[in-house]
């Protein structure tokens, strides 16, 4: 139980990838100006994170790792995160075809998204500040990582979007209007989550 409460913290609070990590920055920026293409951003970020992690991880483990081939992951990786954002842009344009225009050049950007990627990388390597040093990481501790990493980039992702709606109601001084008022609240929000960093996991 306590692997689970750490992983779930770490994940959505303490490491979260956007705030914590700076992972997927342009998402964060570019796509949450509203609130339902920004959570639709996150959905179809969490939902590549999960099955990129489902299927890299026992690949690296059980068939990179024995043949000595580990050391090509990020071109393997790479390749297997292209193939699921492309399966996942054909479903959302046929499925709902305004959220595939709201993403617009976001969507196939999520195949390079450096959040995604981390994620795969990060669930191979040394876990045990996060998982423990009594528990073993596995397939299962991976997928479940990934799904509350994923999780905190779309809570980062909405709150970032509820912010930035607000800010329409409201003047704003010429110099500050747009992208620079935007960049002032990422900030705003990236300090508030360091409070985070103090709990004790």
């Amino acid at each position: 139980m306590g692997t689970l409460i750490a992983i779930v913290l770490a994940a959505v609070l303490t490491n979260n990838f956007i705030t914590v990590k700076t992972y997927g920055i342009c998402p964060f920026l570019g796509v949450s100006k509203k609130t339902s293409s920004a959570a639709g951003m996150g959905i179809a970020v969490t939902l590549v994170m999960v099955l990129a992690t489902l299927v890299t991880y026992p690949i690296y483990t059980y068939v990179m790792v024995p043949l000595g081939i580990d050391f090509l992951e990020i071109i393997f990786f790479i390749f297997i995160i292209a193939s699921l954002v492309q399966m996942l842009e054909k479903i959302i344009q046929k499925l709902s075809p305004s959220l595939y225009g709201a993403m617009g050049i976001y969507l196939p950007l999520i195949t390079t998204n450096c959040a995604v990627l981390g994620v795969t990388e990060l669930v191979i390597g040394d876990m045990s500040s996060i998982i423990g040093e009594a528990a073993t990481m596995n397939v299962g501790w991976a997928v479940l990582y990934a799904l509350f990493a994923g999780l905190g980039f779309t809570l980062v992702m909405v709150i970032m979007s509820g912010m930035r709606e607000k800010l329409n109601y409201y003047k704003t001084a010429k110099a500050l209007a747009g992208f620079p008022i935007a960049m002032v609240t990422a900030c705003f929000i990236c300090m508030a989550f360091t409070v985070f960093s103090y709990i004790s996991i």
